[in-house]
């Protein structure tokens, strides 16, 4: 019997590139490490369980490919180590400081296993490559990898063709690159889409990508299935919608599941309550407090953060298997409604991967409990996007209409009077690059090497990261002096290239730290550049 319905859970793990090799510590390296302790390994471990038992899982995880470069950098990698090294040797201290009260004793225990078998399996058992190890449970079946844009610019403020085909072509090599193969999806970052856009996804080989429901829905001509089948595109690409009531009721911390009482509070942390002597070899070098990963308290209820009351950790995974079991009730029922005769609908299920672990720390428990329900549920199968096209390999053409996810759904968050200034000096630069790349068909020796540089700042430059920072005012000074700190070196760079003159005597410096993509060809920027992603270039030359 065919199932009546079908759910695909998308993943979508991305952090911007963060790598400041000039300096012993910085605060903003540590958004890898805790992704990395609280949610990349749970994930991996957890697929492991169910790969050890034969449960049977089809999940989609979109790696971007400014993670990908990370997860595999020596330097990140080291340092990582040293982060879950703390906070093993933390927990062992919090247990002798909580001697005298058993309940918060208890609880550091519980964070030193979690840290101990994060670490052990980090240096362990998968040698810090996490690159591997998502390959691996891709290759035994429970994963389908997707890739995004090459540093997440958000495409439909890239201001020119060539600059948004770099973006894409570039992530294909990476992913190829890292895990043997082009992908064949794309999470097009923040969802961000524009007519004819899917013109270029489909020459850099994309098969499919996902859009935000209203893109579906308000397209042109109206969708049959609404937002419940995916379309074909003018361009040839397949366009899957998100279901935001289901999206909704996991990713909203005040009516989803995340906000229960009884999970774990976010911003009640050890780095902030402890004595501030006791917690500072933990802190960055500048010595300001900051979050060190041990929490004791749940999110108990509105008001005071210092009114919480202690986290319990067996009955917050408990809520979680609960809430688990009325997340896949609950889409029964939506299937139900939805079903009709030749027709099973597709309910689209992004979420960002940080959002299990990190941001709600018992959602990895939630989701292998979600994936155990379906694995015995005969009316609802677990399918991979890949999977459902060879299921239903006919599918309705349409032009959806632009947009994004996000606030008010129409890039509300990537432009506004906190951020739009970046955009003039983007716009510029993209133009200036193009030029640069036409100027210079065949560059060689060190006049290359400022090319590629100035194409690599430019990227950095175009992350969707500093625009979304601003805007939330979340780690706004650092988002500004990076976007700066990237059109400065790209002007300066551009200024030498046009003059002829030799290369600025930091480029080696520079180089080493912004060492992202070492396979990029400035060349990729050529107006005449088709979307080739075995253009690959020779960067040995000196």
């Amino acid at each position: 019997m065919p199932p009546e319905g079908y759910l695909s859970i998308v993943l979508h793990a991305h952090l911007p590139f963060v790598r400041h090799p000039e300096l012993p510590h910085f605060l903003e390296e540590s958004w890898l490490f805790e992704a990395v302790a609280e949610s990349y390994i749970p994930l991996i471990l957890l697929l492991r369980r169910l790969e050890l038992e034969g449960t049977p899982c089809r999940l989609t995880l979109s790696i971007s490919p400014t993670l990908a470069e990370m997860l595999a950098d020596p330097l990140l990698q080291e340092r990582c180590a040293h982060y879950l090294q703390q906070r093993v040797e933390l927990s062992e201290k919090e247990i002798e400081r909580h001697r005298p009260h058993p309940r918060l004793r208890e609880l550091a225990k519980r964070y030193l296993s979690f840290y101990s078998q994060g670490l052990r399996f980090y240096e362990d058992t998968c040698g810090r490559d996490l690159i591997r190890a998502f390959h691996k449970l891709r290759e035994a079946g429970l994963l389908d990898l997707m890739t995004s844009s090459a540093t997440h610019a958000f495409l439909p403020f890239v201001s020119n063709a060539e600059c948004q085909r770099a973006q894409l072509v570039l992530a294909q090599q990476t992913h190829a690159r890292h895990f043997g193969r082009a992908s064949a999806g794309l999470w097009l970052p923040e969802c961000g889409y524009q007519p004819e856009l899917d013109e270029l996804v489909h020459e850099a080989q994309f098969r499919h990508f996902l859009l935000d429901a209203h893109a579906v829905l308000l397209g042109n001509p109206h969708p049959r299935f609404g937002n419940f089948a995916p379309v074909q595109t003018p361009g040839g690409v397949v366009a899957f919608a998100r279901d935001t009531a289901t999206s909704q009721q996991v990713w909203s911390s005040r009516g989803g599941y995340p906000g229960d009482f009884d999970y774990r509070e976010f911003y009640r942390d050890v780095g902030f309550d402890a004595d501030y002597d006791y917690v500072k070899p933990y802190l960055q070098s500048d010595g300001s407090r900051h979050n060190l990963g041990i929490k004791y308290h749940r999110i108990t209820g509105e008001g005071d953060l210092g009114q919480r009351e202690l986290y319990d950790w067996e009955q917050a995974e408990a809520k979680a298997r609960m809430h688990a079991d009325h997340f896949v009730g609950s889409r029964l029922n939506q299937v139900k409604e939805l079903a009709e005769p030749g027709f099973a609908p597709l309910i689209v299920a992004p979420y960002d991967a940080e959002l299990f672990g990190h941001w709600w720390f018992e959602g990895p428990v939630f989701l292998e409990s979600v994936i155990r329900l379906m694995a015995r549920e005969s009316r609802l199968h677990l399918v991979t996007l890949e999977d459902f096209l060879k299921v239903q390999p006919k599918l309705e053409r349409q032009q959806p209409t632009g947009s994004s996810w996000g606030t008010d759904g129409y890039n509300l968050v990537w432009l506004n009077t906190r951020n739009q200034w970046l955009y003039r000096h983007q716009h510029w630069a993209e133009h200036e690059m193009v030029g640069l790349a036409n100027q210079n068909p065949e560059a060689t020796g060190s006049r290359k090497r400022m090319l590629n540089q100035a194409a690599r700042e430019l990227l950095l430059a175009q992350s969707s990261d500093w625009a979304f920072l601003i805007s939330q005012n979340t780690a706004a000074p650092y988002a500004v002096q990076r976007f700066r700190t990237h059109l400065e070196r790209f002007r300066t760079l551009r200024e030498q290239l046009l003059n002829s003159r030799s290369a600025p005597p930091w480029l080696e410096q520079v180089e080493a730290q912004d060492s992202i993509f070492p396979e990029l060809d400035y060349r990729l920027f050529r107006s005449d550049c088709s979307a080739d992603v075995s253009l690959v270039s020779s960067n040995n030359e000196t």
